[in-house]
């Protein structure tokens, strides 16, 4: 009996080509202009009136939400409205007053702690150098960014948890320091777009592009995205994950700019 045996064809696919530098660079200046249409309205979302409450205000962010933190610091700026006033508190008495916002202890050092400094070192000013910012008590090259960008218009990148998680997803870097991947973005970008680009980065993590769940189908720079199907793809799915104003919510602020097109959050207790 005569056996046959099968013709195999093998097809290869020939491997996409990396992505240039300047393709990357290119892409990922759409992805800002895209954001900026998306999020024409994007802002700090921690509520502040100065320099010194915003110094305050990102202190206290740390591992909470910035809705917390606007829930809580009505009464602490009550109670300790300049650097001279925090210097002078009463330790347990600021803990009672941030302790919802986790970590109280070691935050109320901080608080104290850079407030006296402000006092002696700085004649009572928020300083408004970031060499100066980063000797404070608490306060890393993320805090003074902050605090520069929103309070004095110097130019900076945040780099926070949305924004590393974000810039990797789109391949902007690789890298995982905070350090290095704010240089890494630096080197992409304008000075001039820095501090508006973590905004828009950051609202589109917290919104849309979520660590555990990303929104991939209702999201609107998808096709930009070299890391589209990570998360739910459906678009009536992807949908109900959106969060803050594009799902329907409050944002994080008490006291929103005048263009935010959300309400205002719930008060304490009322979330």
């Amino acid at each position: 009996m005569k056996t046959t045996k099968a013709k195999m064809t093998r097809t290869t696919t020939k491997p996409a080509a990396p992505e240039s530098r300047l393709a990357m660079v290119r892409r990922a200046r759409r992805i800002n202009r895209e954001l900026a249409e998306v999020y024409p309205y994007a802002h700090p979302e921690l509520d502040f009136r100065n320099p010194f409450e915003l110094l305050v205000a990102t202190v206290l962010s740390a591992q909470t939400t910035d809705l917390r933190v606007n829930q809580t610091t009505p009464a602490l700026f009550a109670a300790y409205p300049t650097p001279e006033d925090m210097a002078a508190a009463d330790p347990e008495r600021v803990e009672e007053l941030i302790r919802p916002t986790g970590f109280f202890r070691a935050k109320t050092r901080s608080l104290i702690g850079l407030s006296t400094a402000i006092r002696d070192n700085f004649g009572g000013e928020v300083p408004g150098r970031l060499d100066d910012l980063v000797t404070l008590p608490g306060v890393g090259r993320k805090t003074a960014n902050v605090v520069l960008g929103n309070a004095f218009g110097v130019p900076g990148i945040t780099v926070d948890t949305h924004f590393g998680r974000l810039v990797r997803r789109w391949k902007w870097t690789d890298r995982e320091d905070p350090e290095k991947v704010e240089a890494d973005v630096a080197a992409i970008f304008p000075k001039s777009e820095w501090t508006m680009l973590s905004h828009r980065v950051v609202f589109h993590g917290r919104r849309v592009c979520h660590s555990r769940k990303p929104a991939c189908g209702a999201c609107p720079i998808a096709p930009l995205c070299p890391s589209y199907g990570e998360g739910e793809t459906d678009p009536e799915k992807a949908k109900k994950l959106l969060k803050y104003e594009l799902g329907g919510y409050p944002g994080q602020r008490l006291s929103p700019p005048p263009d935010y097109p959300g309400e205002p959050a719930p008060p304490l207790g009322a979330e």
